[in-house]
């Protein structure tokens, strides 16, 4: 059974959200997540449900930030040829994107790479170099990785190349936990200790739309020439899961604006193929529908090629790469269902349990799986799968030659970086953040870094960290639930890390005698329900649930763990998304 976790309130807080509810005229139910995020002013409230662009933070206080719009301007006067150069996923190809776009309307004289990840791997390679050596590029604005690419930026530089480095990962540290950088003209990296810049979560395009935003300031360019960009943000920050919080925040609110009144015609064209052309496109559509067809071309075969979708302005020439991207999108995901079931299959046998999610305290904290047939490009997808549905920080592997590539992905509160950072006289290479990494070992080291990596797990995590639960936000009843509410909710979007979707518990409820089996695979349960408080008749879906009808249709009261959407068909109405169920045992 799912933990339900109820949000427990102070008595200051209950009365801070009751002042709030008579300034805002809002509901205290939707007051005191704003005070749970440390908003208890009006002024402050306001600002939260409108940021504002002019409330960004100045991108010179950012470290380097002088020197490297200094470099840029020099490159342009002196007419040299400037590399745009980034990591092949979606943060990636943004990033690439948003700095080649706007440079190209006051200089030409610049070109984009993505580097193949079957040929070159992650981040800088000497193939990159070599290759931006012999188009006679002098300056290589790095985005969304370079942080720990010492030796290859030091080679870069023995042949005249400079970098500016825009990364949002962490540096390398030596014994003393002192940050090791490469030798680059200019880092751009709030997650540098000697960084005072006071948003650290930035994705590898904020970090690039920081870096334009400074050059513009510069060079007396109006801000107003940036907005245009600000689609490429909002798909980052969804689909690389940074904190929407603060600058996040600002740039999320109007870069989903942007995305819905006037996409790029390149973001058009993907919009048009995934179907999203009729409707209000939200985080989740950026979550599941347009990152993963912009990450298709790079886990398949090119991450390029997202690129020159992105920048194309024809329209019909954008719809014929978006549709080569969506087949790519198909073949990701065959070989992602296929990769996912093999995993799966490791997981049981390591495991020897019927139900696999049933670990006992005996049983691995952590799952280490590797296969030398896995395609590198999925890596990623099927560590996410195996983290959310064992709850255990979760590492998959494929083979590449003499190593081992892999891809790791965490549980809430562990910091998967630490314990892999724990295992370095192991590592090859790696890099990434609390929740997500990417690292190299090689091949014959495998159980050997499998055991080092679990016994750090074992010491760190708690058990709480290992099993299913929902964060209750408010218990309430089914006569709070109304159209006026659901129109505050939306208010608080954009959702995601740092700002998720209140969840909601309503005790005693009971099926209104209508719920039913729904769905093309009959897999769903489309309910109507009523409570013990009053005769209001709410309508419901809960996905996967169908084996629980007969329990659901049985009369019994049951309590719901929900979050409260708008109605995909009838636009102002309320529809809750059920996300568990718990049945009230007799006696």
């Amino acid at each position: 059974m799912i933990r339900w976790d109820i949000e427990q309130y102070s008595a200051e807080q209950y009365r801070q959200a009751w002042e709030l509810s008579k300034k805002l005229n809002m509901s205290e139910i939707l007051t005191m997540q704003l005070v749970r995020h440390g908003i208890t002013t009006e002024s402050n409230a306001k600002l939260f449900f409108r940021p504002q662009l002019p409330d960004l933070i100045n991108p010179f206080r950012m470290k380097d930030m002088d020197i490297a719009v200094d470099r840029l301007n020099d490159a342009i006067g002196r007419k040299e040829h400037i590399m745009v150069y980034g990591d092949y996923d979606v943060d990636g190809v943004t990033a690439v994107t948003l700095v080649y776009k706007f440079l190209q309307q006051y200089y030409s004289n610049l070109e984009y790479y993505i580097p193949n990840r079957y040929d070159e791997g992650y981040g800088v390679s000497k193939k990159g170099i070599d290759y931006a050596k012999q188009r006679g590029v002098t300056l290589i604005i790095i985005l969304d990785c370079g942080i720990k690419a010492h030796e290859e930026i030091a080679y870069a530089r023995s042949l005249g190349i400079d970098f500016i480095i825009c990364d949002h990962h962490f540096p390398d540290t030596d014994d003393k936990g002192n940050d090791i950088l490469p030798p680059a003209v200019a880092i751009l990296n709030p997650k540098q200790q000697a960084d005072t810049y006071p948003f650290k979560h930035l994705c590898g395009c904020g970090i690039g739309f920081k870096f334009m935003q400074g050059f513009a300031k510069n060079n007396g360019i109006p801000f107003s020439k940036l907005i245009p960009l600000l689609d490429l943000c909002v798909i980052s920050i969804a689909s690389d899961l940074v904190n929407i919080t603060d600058e996040n925040r600002i740039l999320a609110y109007h870069g989903l604006k942007q995305l819905n009144l006037k996409p790029s015609t390149g973001i058009q064209a993907i919009i048009e193929t995934c179907g999203l052309n009729e409707q209000e496109i939200t985080m989740n559509d950026i979550v599941f529908k347009i990152g993963p067809r912009i990450n298709a071309s790079g886990r398949m075969e090119n991450g390029q090629l997202a690129v020159n979708l992105l920048v194309e302005k024809n329209l019909d020439k954008a719809l014929e790469l978006a549709k080569e991207i969506d087949e790519y999108n198909d073949q990701r995901r065959e070989a992602d269902k296929q990769m996912t079931e093999e995993a799966n299959e490791l997981v049981h046998a390591l495991l020897d349990k019927e139900d696999s999610k049933l670990w006992a305290s005996e049983t691995p904290l952590s799952i280490v799986v590797y296969d030398e047939t896995w395609k590198k490009g999925i890596l990623g997808i099927v560590a996410t799968r195996l983290a959310e549905d064992y709850f255990r920080p979760t590492i998959v592997f494929t083979r590449e030659g003499d190593y081992a590539v892999g891809s790791a992905r965490s549980v809430a509160g562990f910091d998967i970086y630490a314990a892999i950072r724990s295992c370095r006289e192991l590592l090859v290479n790696f890099g990434g953040h609390t929740y997500a990494c990417g690292l190299t070992i090689r091949w014959t080291d495998v159980e050997r870094f499998k055991s080092n990596f679990e016994k750090y797990v074992a010491e760190h995590i708690s058990p709480t960290q290992t099993e299913p639960a929902i964060k209750i936000d408010a218990v309430i009843d089914f006569a709070d639930i109304n159209r006026r509410l659901l129109h505050d909710l939306k208010r608080f979007s954009p959702f995601g890390p740092g700002n998720m979707k209140p969840h909601f518990m309503t005790k005693e409820v009971y099926d209104f005698g209508t719920s039913k089996v729904v769905g093309r695979t009959q897999k769903h349960v489309k309910m109507e329900l009523v409570d013990s408080k009053s005769p209001t008749v709410v309508n419901g879906i809960a996905f996967g649930q169908a084996p629980l009808v007969k329990q659901i249709k049985s009369k019994q009261a049951f309590d719901i763990a929900y979050t409260i959407e708008e109605n995909q068909y009838k636009k102002g109405f309320v529809q809750l998304q059920i996300d568990d169920i718990h049945f009230h045992t007799e006696g």
